[in-house]
């Protein structure tokens, strides 16, 4: 399999088991922790269980007027005119940037050797018992357990997004 077969195979195949409770903060730093289970292709009943945590920073407010000008670099006149829709439309355009941080240094990895199931239901268990709203628990690929962290990543992000628009603009921010 090609690297890219094996990337698009991660994202194909992450599945989030228990999302965390709340979104992303809209106006300060989320640390999230995950879980993360894969099943070791090469062995049966080998499962590795990685556990770490994700901060994600404070979204930033990409105003339509700086969207056009990041749009206009390096694209022709066809970006140039949607550049120049989305400034003249500013209420209907609000863009966020988020900026995360996978701490890696912060990962742990433990060995199972019991089915993916099982572990899977242990893992819930606990997290359950600790309560903890920020806390994930994802099943990915073994090879590709950073695509997988990412992908769940960027999905978050997307989920947040419009709760984090809607308290801007509650706050007039937008």
């Amino acid at each position: 399999m090609s690297a890219i077969d094996d990337f698009h195979y991660a994202l194909e195949q992450t599945e989030v088991i228990v999302p965390p409770e709340l979104r992303l903060n809209t106006f300060g730093t989320s640390v999230l922790k995950y879980y993360l289970i894969t099943e070791d292709m090469d062995a049966v009943d080998l499962v590795w269980v990685r556990e770490g945590s994700i901060e994600a920073a404070r979204p930033q407010i990409i105003t339509p007027g700086n969207m056009a000008k990041l749009m206009l670099e390096g694209f022709g006149a066809q970006a140039a005119r949607l550049a120049e829709a989305v400034s003249a439309n500013p209420q209907r355009f609000a863009f966020l940037k988020y900026g995360f941080t996978v701490k890696k240094n912060d990962v742990r990895v433990y060995e199972a050797h019991e089915p993916v199931d099982a572990v899977i239901a242990q893992v819930k268990a606990a997290v359950a018992a600790k309560a903890d709203p920020l806390t994930a628990v994802i099943k990915g690929v073994d090879d590709a357990w950073e695509v997988c962290l990412l992908k769940f990543t960027l999905d978050l992000a997307l989920a947040s997004g419009e709760h984090n628009l809607r308290d801007l603009r509650d706050r007039g921010l937008l």
